[in-house]
């Protein structure tokens, strides 16, 4: 499933390729027919994610909110306005601007709704650490719900009600660079160390946001190295730590695979 940096990416190639200008918008696939009549035609206005939800919101007020989930993709091509390929696929939603077409496949939503009903979603949302936070409301947010909670913090993280954005990779890679227990309880970490652990979201973020990669080694941010080299612990199960030569352990949390350094996270 894409992490919150993929989203905000789709947001950024959405205001820079289409924000300001009239959208014709089909439902190849026909699941989204009628619902895309309402905002075709129409200006898009702005385009804004949150976490791992984009909202694109046109000049008649109406809102598509889009969740990819696990099967969800964006495909960005430039196209003859004259000759438009036909959808490869079962293409939910397609966006068209003179010469360049963006098809949408597979999301878990993919709806319009109003601008009071995205108000409401968006409440329901944690803090993103993407979002500007000049006066570090969301900091506060973040910190309030994390010591409020007994759930371990291995949960919290994945909860989106707690913090937009962070997924599995981040999660794991989050935890080890703060040296955190996945299994603590939220309630026993100190201040201080929930928000270090917000203002590392924040810039590892940041780097996934520019490189369109998760890269949470400090000595490769500034590259782009291979795959295997990006991360300490995520999918390195059974590999010695990065730090300390412990072998990184796998566990289930929540359905969802968890990875750690025993020592080093003890």
């Amino acid at each position: 499933m894409p992490e919150g940096h993929t989203v905000h990416r789709t947001a950024n190639e959405f205001n820079k390729k289409f924000a300001g200008t009239r959208l014709v918008i089909t439902s190849p696939q026909g699941r989204f027919s009628e619902s895309a009549r309402l905002i075709s035609d129409r200006e898009l206005t702005r385009a804004k994610a949150i976490g791992k939800q984009l909202f694109l919101r046109f000049d008649n007020n109406l809102i598509l909110r889009i969740h990819l989930g696990i099967y969800g993709k964006w495909t960005w091509s430039n196209v003859n306005p004259d000759a438009v390929p036909d959808p490869v696929g079962q293409v939910r939603a397609r966006f068209l601007n003179g010469a360049v077409l963006a098809d949408l496949r597979g999301p878990t939503v993919c709806e319009v709704i109003s601008a009071a009903e995205a108000e409401l979603v968006e409440r329901r949302l944690g803090p993103d650490p993407l979002n500007p936070d000049p006066d570090f409301v969301e900091l506060a947010r973040f910190v309030e719900r994390v010591r409020a909670s007994r759930t371990s913090i291995g949960q919290l993280l994945m909860n989106q009600e707690v913090i937009a954005g962070i997924g599995n990779v981040y999660r794991a890679e989050i935890l080890f660079r703060a040296g955190i227990s996945p299994f603590t309880p939220g309630n026993s970490l100190p201040t201080e160390l929930v928000e270090s652990m917000w203002r590392d979201s924040v810039e590892l973020m940041k780097v996934g946001v520019k490189t369109g990669v998760m890269i949470t080694r400090d000595e490769l941010l500034t590259k782009k190295p291979k795959k295997a080299d990006r991360n300490f612990v995520y999918k390195r199960e059974g590999l010695p730590c990065r730090v300390c030569g412990t072998n990184i352990s796998i566990e289930i949390m929540a359905t969802r695979k968890l990875y750690f350094c025993s020592k080093c996270q003890n």
